[in-house]
């Protein structure tokens, strides 16, 4: 998936990608989660910014 590194990502965007992930991987969340820091964010989880990354953690943290 391409994504626009200028744009700020929702929570609701980082929920739907990881119960994607989770359903294509049929893997558990924190998997999932490890899985996108390394994917994704490229090992980099400041790299779409500080209010995109703390998104990502919410949507960790509502899923959990």
């Amino acid at each position: 998936m391409i994504v626009n590194s200028g744009g700020k990502l929702s929570k609701e965007y980082f929920v739907s990608y990881l119960k994607l992930v989770m359903n294509a991987k049929q893997c558990s969340l924190v998997q999932a989660k490890d899985h996108m820091e390394l994917h994704f964010f490229k090992r980099d989880v400041l790299s779409f910014g500080e209010y995109t990354y703390s998104n990502f953690m919410e949507a960790v943290k509502d899923l959990s």
